[in-house]
């Protein structure tokens, strides 16, 4: 599909995010208040927190899309489902879950948006979370949802983001990002979330265009003007700003650490929570994240899918550490990656690094 037939696609998703960014930050909050996190965060098998807001999100994506593009035939794959929101030892969450979403929903005329005309029952919210339960693939359009990136960031009040994206015939058209705890001044990134200045904003980006945009989150409403974005112009691996997951079960730090040491960069890697690495990527805050993930893990769609596209835009470039382009048409999981992930704001120094990784492998024991 032509990228300019994308146009009501584009605005919905920039408006929802906008919207579920609100519903972030009103949440994150409440859960820095003493005791708050009482029935407010859940964990998941594998022991992952999820919050009201990773419901409250997906519920409020979900039914806005299916407002604007009809829910009959409308693909959503996301993170979160209803099994553990729908037990009844759960019914406070759900409670919580539900007026969070109302409360944000009352206000989508202010973003442009469709507003129910009474406030939704907890059967309609369970509804647009399950709907969310396309396996994505190779054909057919399917719209791509990590409600909220890094939730151990989130609860920690630190980085994190909410990320939509459109994928048609297994290729990313459009990609959003809200960051609602993006500090102004990069130096923020490394130093949690507490320091004080303006904060917040929404990146996206169009395939095809050149061009990916930032606008400001701003309270109960939709901005009207957008920023530019452009990667760094930095090639040099020594003045390079080097982002990493900050868990060590998402990536090997020892591998990194000596992979950076070799291309002579000087600057401590930034660990950063969620997809907001891509952001700063981006817009010119750093120039690498790199993610070498053991073996045994396997990524998934919606936690690159938008912040590649706009990556790509903006100027840089994103691939496996093989050089190949992520492949998205394989459903839920990036299959076939060669060894990790690599973003760089442009292609000579990605070209340094892909190298870089090719010498440094053999050494390594991952």
């Amino acid at each position: 599909m032509a990228v300019e037939f994308l146009a009501t696609e584009m605005d919905t998703a920039v408006r929802v995010v906008h919207l579920a960014s609100s519903l972030c930050v009103k949440v994150q909050e409440k859960l820095r208040l003493p005791s708050s996190t009482n029935g407010q965060v859940k964990s998941k098998d594998d022991d992952s927190p999820v919050t009201v807001a990773d419901w409250g999100v997906q519920a409020i994506v979900s039914w806005v899309l299916a407002q604007v593009f009809g829910g009959q035939n409308l693909s959503i794959v996301a993170e979160e489902d209803t099994e553990s929101l729908s037990k009844a030892e759960s019914l406070g969450l759900l409670g919580a879950v539900s007026s969070a979403v109302n409360e944000a929903l009352s206000e989508a005329s202010s973003y442009g948006l469709p507003k129910p005309d009474k406030a939704l029952e907890t059967a309609d919210i369970l509804e647009a979370i399950g709907r969310c339960n396309s396996l994505g693939g190779p054909k057919g359009r399917h719209w791509v949802l990590d409600p909220v990136d890094g939730t151990l960031g989130f609860v920690r009040g630190d980085q994190y983001a909410v990320a939509l994206a459109l994928i048609e015939n297994g290729k990313v058209l459009l990609g959003v990002l809200g960051c609602p705890n993006y500090p102004v001044k990069k130096e923020g990134l490394s130093n949690g979330c507490n320091q004080p200045g303006d904060k917040g904003c929404v990146m996206y980006a169009k395939r095809g265009s050149g061009q990916a945009w930032m606008q400001p989150l701003i309270p109960g409403g939709y901005p009207e003007s957008a920023t530019l974005l452009k990667v760094s112009s930095v090639d040099d691996p020594v003045l390079a700003t080097v982002c990493e997951p900050v868990e060590r079960a998402n990536s090997n730090h020892l591998f990194t650490a000596g992979l950076t040491s070799s291309m002579g960069v000087r600057k401590k890697p930034m660990r950063v929570y969620s997809m907001v690495k891509y952001a700063a990527i981006a817009c010119g805050d750093a120039e690498v994240f790199m993610k070498f993930a053991q073996s045994s893990y396997k990524e998934k769609i919606w936690d690159h899918a938008a912040g590649v596209v706009i990556v790509e835009e903006a100027g840089g470039v994103v691939t496996d550490a093989g050089g190949r382009n992520l492949d998205f048409s394989k459903g839920v999981y990036l299959e076939g990656l060669d060894r990790g992930i690599i973003a760089c704001s442009g292609q000579v120094l990605h070209e340094k690094l892909i190298g870089a990784v090719y010498a440094s492998w053999e050494s390594s024991s991952l």
